[in-house]
């Protein structure tokens, strides 16, 4: 039994009834809803309460009403770590009587009786005032009780002073509060990334050698000159010698070939282990140290499997499946095969075991100064042990991040993102259409995934050529790279592929030909393009454009031609506003008029604005709803900048 008599429901946000918690970055903005009444027609008040996991006392602010009992507000979280936040709600007796005394003078009545029962909230509050306010409360209960000051009374009982000191300073009398939910805030770096991957082994100078990290550190002024602050590595661990792939994923090795990097262990060592044609531990602690000079943070790759002479399976063989016949159980996706690579098997009676070992492999990369890891295949692990494995991390080390490499069905990819996750790929690789782009970015942005599913938009990855891509000419490659750059705010690169355009395929198959997770590429990396250098330049507008390092703030944009896409992007406080026009068309001009949405942009139609070309530097005078806009191949996209 309870004397509560409010009525909290349909917070947002949250994540299945408060079971997982929302995301965000420091600075950004919790903006609440919820449906708050009670019985009658008594005034309700409401607020958000919240604090961070540091904090012993809540902070509040004040909910605005609106029709049909909707009440909303917003807070900022300003440290790293989980916050919690709840809804309190009450019926505001002061402001109840209040409202009643006004409504009473308004039909006529006579309130005396009304001003002395005014009282007992007068003196309610009085100890919660300053000498000034105690003062007034003071001087106000001397006139209500005084019948000849009758006229002075309902003068300060309905006035906006008391009305202030009601609002600021309420009782809060048989409060309810709503379940305690969670957000967990990150460094900037969750929110907005730019990344490239290449193989280290492919980084020598030198055709047929394999490469080092110190190939590598030689590399770090190309990549920090592109414009890219995460560097992501494929397995850096030796490679497992039974049942090796060689060339285009053969099924057997040939002399002098390197394997799949992620058929991770031999008699070399396994996970905590380095292979040794790339170096020594020492040299790839001075390459985290000297990426982060350059502003580079290293990404690892975390895969957890084996190759079958990975140590683990002789010292730990319950950690693994066999079949009926006794051999080794390898890992399946129907149709394929990979020989080369043993799966854990997650049901071992040893799993704690297992789980704590695989834990202590991501510890013992942390100790190297590694902060962010790109996890392989995270859809094939239970989504409990990541739960409990990032959980486990974040307590230590709250600035590592983890990229859940998942091209799964949607509920199992938004799955790994509420156990944890930071960031995740996305279908984006395949969404080429204006149709496709426009649903898919709507559902990322626009229903409760923009809560918690931080997208990572990449136009290829070693794994994945798409058909788009397959033979593409340069227009092609700049229109899904300034896509990718301008729809969402982390976005990655697998090169030096994409921007040398290296895009023969396995006929039928989105899969390279000649594809460097089976062998060693030679590349000249002193090689300058076109496509290299506009690259460089939507990198430095991402960095330099706050409206670039969000992804949920877009709206898409009338525009008379399916063969264009445009769509307006502005910060969270609206002080830097983009259009960006995109043709998805790699071989010929197309043309139409694009309507501003004046609406979103609280702008009246007829006013002028300015617009310039980030890219450019062209501006144009804009005084009309719907303006003309022309691409061609050679320059297939505009981003524009909105100067009022």
């Amino acid at each position: 039994m309870t004397r509560e008599r409010i009525v909290i429901q349909n917070i947002e946000p949250q994540l299945d009834g408060g079971d997982f918690f929302i995301k965000r970055i420091v600075g950004e903005i919790i903006e609440i809803k919820a449906d708050v009444f009670g019985d009658g027609h008594d005034v309700i008040q409401a607020e958000i309460c919240f604090k961070s996991e540091k904090d012993s006392d809540w902070s509040t602010v004040r909910l605005t009403s609106h029709p049909n009992d909707v009440y909303t507000g917003a807070f900022y979280v300003e440290q790293q770590g989980f916050y919690e936040y709840k809804i309190k709600g009450w019926i505001d007796h002061a402001l109840n009587w209040q409202h009643g005394i006004e409504a009473k003078l308004k039909d006529g009545q006579h309130v005396k009786s009304e001003l002395l029962d005014g009282i007992q909230y007068l003196k309610a509050i009085t100890k919660q005032l300053d000498k000034e306010g105690k003062k007034y409360l003071k001087n106000a209960i001397e006139v209500f009780a005084d019948e000849s000051r009758y006229n002075e009374a309902i003068e300060l009982a309905v006035s906006g002073d008391l009305h202030k000191i009601f609002t600021d300073h309420p009782t809060r009398l048989f409060a309810k509060d709503s379940k305690v939910l969670r957000v967990y805030v990150d460094r900037k770096k969750a929110g907005f990334s730019t990344w490239y991957e290449f193989f280290p082994r492919s980084a020598s100078e030198e055709p047929g050698k394999h490469g080092t990290f110190k190939d590598c550190e030689r590399l770090l002024p190309r990549v920090a000159a592109m414009g890219f602050d995460t560097l992501y590595f494929p397995p850096i661990h030796p490679i497992g010698e039974v049942n090796r792939k060689g060339k285009n994923n053969a099924v057997t090795a040939q002399d002098g070939d390197t394997g799949v990097p992620w058929g991770i262990g031999s008699k070399l060592g396994g996970h905590k282990s380095i292979h040794p044609e790339l170096g020594k531990e020492k040299d790839f602690k001075r390459l985290v140290k000297e990426a982060n000079k350059l502003g580079i943070e290293i990404a690892m790759d975390l895969a957890f499997q084996a190759a079958p002479d990975h140590p683990y399976l002789k010292k730990h063989p319950k950690w693994f499946k066999k079949r009926p016949d006794g051999t080794m159980q390898y890992a399946e996706n129907p149709p394929k095969k990979y020989q080369d690579i043993v799966n854990f098997n997650w049901e071992s009676e040893d799993y704690q075991g297992l789980w704590d070992e695989l834990l202590s492999v991501a510890f013992h990369w942390i100790d190297f100064g590694v902060k962010i890891f790109r996890v392989d295949n995270p859809h094939t692990k239970p989504f409990y042990f990541w739960n409990w494995f990032i959980s486990e991390i974040k307590k230590k080390h709250p600035d590592v991040l983890f990229l859940a490499e998942a091209f799964s069905r949607p509920k199992i990819m938004q799955q790994l993102a509420k156990e944890g996750y930071t960031q995740s790929y996305t279908y984006f690789t395949w969404r080429t259409s204006k149709h496709e782009l426009t649903e898919y970015m709507t559902e990322l942005t626009q229903t409760n995934q923009k809560e918690y599913y931080r997208p990572n938009f990449w136009p290829n990855t070693p794994d994945i050529n798409p058909y788009h891509l397959q033979g593409a000419n340069e227009a092609q490659h700049l229109i899904r790279y300034a896509l990718a750059a301008t729809m969402s705010s982390n976005i990655g690169l697998y090169g030096p592929v994409f921007e040398f355009m290296v895009s023969d395929a396995v006929p039928g198959k989105e899969e390279y030909y000649n594809s460097e997770k089976y062998q060693i590429q030679h590349w000249d990396w002193n090689i300058d393009n076109k496509l290299i250098r506009l690259i460089t330049m939507i990198n430095r507008v991402r960095k330099e454009q706050p409206a670039l390092q969000q992804t949920t703030n877009i709206r898409f944009c009338d525009i008379g031609n399916e063969g264009l896409i445009a769509y307006y992007k502005w910060d969270q406080h609206m002080n830097n506003e983009l259009l960006i026009i995109v043709s998805l068309d790699p071989y010929y001009k197309q043309a139409a008029r694009v309507r501003l949405p004046y609406e979103l942009m609280q702008h009246n139609p007829g006013s002028h604005i300015r617009v310039e070309d980030l890219i450019t530097a062209n501006t144009y005078d804009w005084a009309e709803e719907w303006n003309y806009v022309e691409l061609h191949p050679t320059l297939p996209f505009h981003i524009f900048k909105i100067s009022r």
